[in-house]
């Protein structure tokens, strides 16, 4: 009985150690990073096109180390992050992002007033965009 009681135990003991970790998803299906980086771009073309809007250069630095620490919680290595932000492939897709954006928001991108108008809207609301940020 004793040495069932061993087998069994030492069983369990090694059913437990090559338990497969979960693979991670893709960064850019991880929504909590994916799309705050989204909202950083578009607060930053926002400021590039609008003479009356300017950005808020430390919350978007605090959100960026914030973002990358994040993603360092979730299991991800530097370099797994570096890749995600180096990647032209993930920067064209972000491009597509914004434009969606932009044009679901009815943003005309050959006028700088536009995007002021989005801009103080965000701002008006608070989002994430408009804390970044401020009407000059």
């Amino acid at each position: 009985m004793r040495t069932l009681m061993i087998a069994v135990m030492g069983l369990s003991l090694t059913a437990a150690s090559v338990t497969p970790v979960a693979a991670k998803p893709p960064l850019r299906e991880v929504a909590a990073i994916d799309d705050a980086l989204l909202d950083m771009g578009v607060a930053d073309i926002i400021r590039k096109n609008c003479p009356d809007i300017s950005a808020r250069m430390l919350r978007a630095v605090k959100m960026a180390w914030d973002l990358k620490g994040k993603a360092t919680d979730l299991g991800y290595s530097d370099a797994e992050i570096d890749a995600y932000i180096d990647s032209d492939a993930e920067k064209a897709r972000m491009r597509a992002r914004g434009a969606a954006f932009f044009k679901a928001k009815g943003v005309d991108t050959s006028d700088p007033q536009s995007y002021c108008a989005l801009g103080r809207e965000e701002i008006q609301k608070s989002s994430r965009i408009g804390s970044l940020l401020k009407a000059k």
